[in-house]
């Protein structure tokens, strides 16, 4: 009973204090709150990542490794699905209300909203409505792109304003943009930024981001903003950030404890060795240092973006954002979890508190899946086409989109996609004939010949993440540009949107009666559930699509790995029924599916 009453007045006493106003100021050298240094121990996580139900949970995770602060990347696009129509409830998208659990566990906050925020994020948070310009420049004056920007900024800073330290809030600081000085050179644009931001209400001061080299940091910064340093881990590094503006504090604003993986290669799981070091340098010099990710979370849905370092070359992100983080995608510790927390209590002078209760996991049984039909028998009314159009031209995002032309004159030969974005199937009169994927270039198909004297031939296209860094951003999904038979330009398309969102799966995941006919294949299962708990399910034994659980989009699978699981919260499943919905574009034989505790 005591002990209850002492954690009851020590959380009231934490809460009192936070709610109180404070002066977040930048000095030379240091941080100060409220006139005194103060050194930031950062740990950064995404909302829009996590389930709301979790948000609790995770922050006191990260409390328990010895940060105390949280930062958070805001996604522009996860709030403005739709051109003008923001949206701040629903799912994840409370950030207020997120921000204010932070306060109320004792943590102050880095705000990271963007515009732009890269993050493997699709389009790298930019919002792909954007794309329906032809001619659209992101990240630059561009007035279409500033408009959508400034609109933007208005709406969220509605959101964040009351809760900046100066209100009595728990927000330190606000980013202006990120790594900028690694993708263009716009000066007038950050301090448009930024001016936006004080026009909005913002107080609190700025910071940038950018790798630690001169080039970078003359491109990215903008005088009177603090600087942060994607990592900085030495003498060398913070010099260069001095020599860059002499009168602000520098931090590591990203200190990477793991790395993002890309379907096709195996798990990135980064030594130790120089993350120990690199933190132990920061902590034994008072630097300020942001934990990147302290916990990645889940890109759910088509949220995971994309690189591509080459006009030809495509990485798509998977659909984990585990991260290899202390805190692993189940919100669990992990060994680099107590190496950290181990480390970082040497160096502080306050009580880092026990770690959490993990969350119950729970294992389901091998559930019975059933065909249900094909996506040929639930096409839309199609939109008629001279030649191909993007997918941003149809006011999609991403999902599939299907081309249908008949073949006049060329029936036969070297059939070529000018561009596919980014997995394609070629069926000639409805028969399967090669799959056409963006990375490396290839992107012809023998088309055979046909007895029939007026072939269809149908391209099926699944977009599978916009590219979210560097100097290929512009990335439209569908057909980019034409399709060419022998060198001839293909004319007259039947154009079917596909969004594969829940809605859409729902409505066309009904048993048709029919028989296999794929692939672009609708399974089903049901399966119930006496207890709950998060878990895995696994799709190993399917090849590539999408996994809907009680209208959940999970996320893509792909049989080429790494990832053959897909994590599930306890909070998108119920006791007694639930329903489970696969859509796989090249399987045409149903496998039962099984669910597990573990990512691997």
């Amino acid at each position: 009973m005591k002990r209850l009453v002492l954690i009851l007045l020590v959380t009231a006493f934490t809460q009192q204090c936070f709610s109180q106003k404070h002066e977040f100021a930048l000095g030379k050298n240091d941080f100060l709150l409220d006139g005194k240094p103060f050194q930031i121990i950062g740990g950064e996580m995404h909302p829009a990542r996590i389930p709301k139900e979790y948000w609790r949970h995770r922050i006191q995770m990260a409390k328990a490794m010895g940060c105390n602060t949280i930062a958070a990347y805001i996604f522009w696009n996860y709030h403005e699905q739709n051109e003008g129509i923001f949206d701040f409830t629903t799912e994840s998208r409370n950030i207020a209300e997120f921000i204010k659990i932070c306060q109320q566990e004792g943590m102050w906050v880095l705000l990271r909203p963007g515009p732009y925020v890269c993050a493997e994020w699709d389009f790298g948070g930019l919002p792909p409505y954007l794309l329906k310009y032809p001619d659209i420049k992101v990240r630059c004056m561009d007035t279409r792109y500033m408009t959508a920007a400034l609109r933007y900024i208005a709406a969220l800073a509605k959101q964040v304003s009351s809760l900046q330290c100066v209100n009595g809030g728990p927000i330190l600081m606000v980013q202006i943009e990120n790594e900028y000085g690694s993708y263009g050179n716009d000066k007038n644009y950050l301090e448009a930024l930024r001016t936006a931001w004080l026009k909005n209400g913002i107080k609190v001061p700025f910071y940038t981001a950018d790798g630690p080299t001169a080039y970078m940091l003359e491109a990215g910064h903008i005088k009177g903003t603090a600087i942060g340093l994607d990592s900085g881990g030495s003498d060398a590094d913070f010099t260069q950030a001095s020599k860059s503006d002499p009168d602000v504090p520098a931090f590591s604003s990203e200190t990477y404890p793991g790395w993002l993986t890309h379907w096709g290669e195996k798990w990135q799981r980064p030594d130790t060795v120089d993350l120990k070091k690199e933190v132990e340098y920061l902590l034994q010099h008072k630097r300020s240092i942001n934990f990147y990710v302290i916990h990645g979370g889940t890109n759910f849905g088509f949220t995971a973006g994309a690189n591509a370092f080459s006009p030809t070359q495509y990485q798509p992100d998977i659909t984990s954002y585990d991260y290899d983080a202390p805190i692993n995608e189940q919100g669990q510790a992990t060994a680099k979890f107590f190496t950290l927390r181990n480390l970082i209590a040497k160096y502080v002078d306050y009580k880092i508190p026990d770690v959490p209760k993990a969350i119950e996991a729970i294992e389901i049984p091998a559930i019975d899946i059933k065909y249900m039909t094909t996506i040929w028998k639930r096409l839309p009314a199609p939109v008629l086409s001279v030649q191909p159009k993007p997918m941003e031209d149809y006011g999609q995002n991403q999902g599939l989109m299907l081309y249908r032309t008949k073949l006049i004159g060329h029936k036969s030969g070297k059939l070529k996609i000018w561009e596919p974005h980014d997995y394609a199937l070629v069926f000639l009169d409805g028969k399967f004939i090669d799959t056409v994927y963006r990375d490396g270039g290839n992107w012809t198909v023998d088309l055979p010949k046909t007895a029939s004297p007026n072939p269809v031939l149908d391209i099926l296209v699944e977009g599978m993440g916009h590219i979210n860094f560097a100097q290929f951003m512009i990335d439209r999904k569908g057909i980019t540009d034409r399709v060419t038979l022998n060198g001839m330009t293909l004319m007259n398309w039947q154009v079917f949107p596909l969004p594969m969102d829940a809605a859409f799966v729902a409505n066309a995941a009904t048993q048709d009666r029919g028989i296999s006919e794929g692939p672009g294949i609708f399974f089903k299962g049901n399966f119930n559930l006496t207890a709950l708990g998060d878990t895995y399910f696994d799709m190993s034994k399917y090849s590539k699509g999408m996994l809907y659980i009680n209208g959940h989009n999970l996320g893509r699978y792909w049989n080429v790995g790494p990832q053959q699981r897909l994590f599930c919260p306890a909070s998108w499943l119920k006791k007694g029924n639930n329903e489970i919905i696969v859509f796989d574009l090249l399987q045409t034989e149903s496998k039962p599916i099984l669910a597990y505790k573990t990512l691997e």
